[in-house]
């Protein structure tokens, strides 16, 4: 597994263009590719579901993470992990904490790996009882739902924390307004796994920008 790995987010990408653009950046050096999924209620825009990872999955052999920001996420982990998902996040704030281990187990009896997602407004110490059953911690430096919007320096901090917390091989993401310069701030703060979606597919040089995130 590669020190930094950078999973582009197909938010930003050309929909009409999709394979193009998931190939695009597979040769440039990507890691994996990071699908959001929107439902239009645990987050107010709507994207992509099952059938578009389905296809996905025929155009790359990259791993799949994806984010799954929506209500009872319960119900689309299996049709996720069929599709071809690789490593399915959902958030802590969309189920009950009682649920929220028993999901993590839910998502690895498929065989892959599970992730938990924090809202900007969740601190740190509400999941560190809950790291230990989970292969990713994902770090929100944006509020949900909108690609392009500016990073949340405050939020970036609850990356020590995890870091601390978590065991060395904790995937320790990061999500909302990476570049060049908050993806520095972010690895020293311990993470090891950022999604760009904007400053990836809207730079000229797409292979440049990937490796500026390292």
């Amino acid at each position: 597994m590669p020190k930094v790995i950078i999973s582009p987010s197909i938010l930003s990408s050309d929909f009409a263009n999709l394979g193009r653009d998931i190939r695009m950046v597979e040769k440039a050096g990507a890691d994996w590719i990071h699908v959001d999924v929107m439902d239009g209620h645990f987050v107010p825009n709507i994207t992509i579901g099952v059938p578009v990872v389905k296809s996905i999955r025929k155009v790359t052999n990259l791993p799949l993470d994806v984010h799954l920001m929506i209500e009872n996420p319960e119900k689309f982990i299996k049709p996720f992990a069929e599709a071809g998902a690789n490593i399915i996040t959902f958030h802590y704030e969309a189920v009950e904490r009682n649920e929220i281990i028993r999901l993590a187990n839910y998502i690895k009896s498929f065989g892959i790996q599970s992730g938990l997602a924090i809202k900007p407004a969740t601190k740190p110490e509400e999941i560190l009882e809950y790291i230990g059953a989970f292969d990713m911690i994902l770090v929100m430096t944006v509020e949900p739902g909108f690609g392009g919007q500016k990073f949340i320096s405050k939020c970036a901090q609850k990356l020590s924390c995890f870091r601390e917390y978590g065991d060395e091989d904790l995937i320790l993401q990061v999500d909302g307004g990476i570049n060049d310069e908050t993806a520095r701030v972010c690895t020293k703060l311990g993470a090891n796994s950022l999604v760009a979606g904007s400053y990836i597919f809207n730079s000229e040089n797409i292979s440049e920008a990937i490796d500026s995130l390292r």
